[in-house]
């Protein structure tokens, strides 16, 4: 991972994979949630502490990006302090922690304004534009890769609730196209090559083999 920035949903938040990503010389930008209670409420109070005095005594950094489309205006605020480790984390238990960032989108569609907040901790010790530019690219992949699951798996459309169902069959959804775009003698789409593996088991052999590959990135 040298030289890499990896980007997670709040799901990978969690200490052993920064302290993984950081082992292997590279940098992370992880999207953090309630489920980090104590990171998250450190990481909160200190924006409302640098906002209520102006700034004052942060290393801060801020980018506003207006944007029109599909019927609807959205205002992205995104907001940087840098190098604060020492003030969120307190127990050095999160590797190279250096910097939060926090993000307020305004969406007005059909004249119905929505708000919300999202903090992210990263290990990089950068401007707003750069966090921003690295977010939009990750919702992006996120975004194609939910129309590939929708198209091809009908994800939208499952309604396992009970438990953690949904998780896991959502990781086994991944771990098949990713399996299924490895497999790259078939020149077809990921729904074609999909139901062609549920009929041919000499094809499912085939997309099946790539399990070990998979292994190997990962090791």
């Amino acid at each position: 991972m040298k030289g890499c920035i990896v980007t997670i949903d709040a799901m990978g938040c969690q200490k052993e994979i920064v302290k993984q990503i950081v082992e292997q010389g590279g940098d992370y930008v992880i999207n953090l949630k309630m489920n980090q209670g104590s990171l998250y409420e450190r990481v909160d109070d200190l924006f409302k502490e640098a906002i209520k005095s102006n700034f004052q005594g942060f290393e801060d950094s801020e980018l506003r990006l207006t944007e029109q489309g599909h019927g609807r205006n959205e205002t992205r605020l995104c907001t940087m302090l840098t190098n604060v480790h020492d003030l969120i984390d307190l127990d050095g238990k999160w590797n190279k922690l250096t910097s939060i960032g926090m993000i307020n989108f305004m969406r007005t569609s059909k004249d119905k304004t929505t708000l919300e907040t999202r903090y992210f901790i990263t290990s990089l010790s950068c401007e707003a534009d750069v966090l921003a530019q690295i977010v939009r690219a990750h919702w992006n992949i996120e975004n194609q890769l939910h129309w590939t699951l929708d198209v091809a798996f009908r994800e939208d459309d499952c309604r396992i609730r009970k438990g953690n169902a949904a998780q896991n069959f959502a990781v086994l959804r991944h771990i098949s196209l990713n399996l299924l775009n490895q497999e790259t003698n078939l020149k077809k789409g990921i729904k074609r090559k999909r139901n062609l593996a549920g009929w041919d088991n000499e094809y499912l052999i085939e997309v099946l083999a790539g399990i070990n590959q998979l292994s190997n990135k990962s090791n």
